[in-house]
């Protein structure tokens, strides 16, 4: 691995890793064939992540209500939210991808990123505990924790009540289509509120498609009423 690339990478972090090779295999994709690569890492990482975002939110804005920390939490630990920083540190870069998954664009597929930032926290709290942790999180998180004036509401959310509001069915999502390679699928979903045309998108899961269509149509929707 180059080891420019893991010296970048550890500055942008500000943490020195004690054992490299923790951040190593948290940069290794399984397209490689290694057996040692980030997924473990990951999962671990996925929930340092929540619990220090948790943390962080409890202490930022202690007169909220739980349900709108949980709002301001889903917003900061979703999928877009960690390729985004993945994206602002040059991830792609340093990730260990076999040829065809680079060639297919893996270092900027948006999973590919969310997991390995998640494999790198979770390969810091291994190397250096729940504090350096933090430091680094809040570092890569920044501004994005105090620049949210008020809780984000989930699109889905938002579009069901938007439908009960007006005494109308449920949304209903459906899966139009599903393309890629199993590890990098993307989905196609129409959403359908009754009595309206629908909205469609593409994303990188079921959850993030129905998330950015129901956004889409929500939007059409009050642009109808106005």
């Amino acid at each position: 691995m180059n080891e420019d690339q893991l010296q970048i990478l550890q500055n942008s972090l500000d943490y020195k890793f004690k054992n490299v090779w923790l951040l190593e295999r948290a940069l290794t994709h399984s397209s490689t064939g290694a057996e040692a690569n980030y997924e473990r890492l990951e999962f671990l990482g996925d929930r340092v992540v929540g619990l220090v975002i948790a943390h962080i939110l409890w202490e930022t804005y202690p007169d909220e209500a739980e349900g709108d920390l949980a709002k301001r939490h889903a917003a900061l630990v979703q999928g877009k939210m960690l390729a985004k920083i993945a994206q602002l540190i040059k991830l792609g870069d340093a990730m260990q991808l076999s040829d065809a998954e680079r060639a297919s664009g893996g270092a900027k597929n948006e999973n590919i990123l969310a997991d390995g930032i998640e494999g790198i926290i979770g390969a810091l709290y291994i190397d250096g505990g729940l504090d350096p942790c933090t430091k680094v999180i809040k570092r890569l998180w920044g501004n994005s924790i105090h620049f949210m004036k008020e809780p984000p509401q989930d699109p889905k959310t938002a579009l069901q009540e938007w439908a009960q509001g007006r005494a109308l069915p449920l949304p209903s999502y459906e899966v139009v289509s599903k393309d890629g390679p199993d590890h990098a699928p993307i989905f196609e979903i129409q959403v359908t509120v009754e009595g309206y045309p629908p909205g469609k998108c593409k994303g990188p899961s079921r959850r993030e498609a129905e998330k950015e269509a129901a956004a889409i149509l929500l939007a059409h929707l009050k642009e109808m009423e106005s």
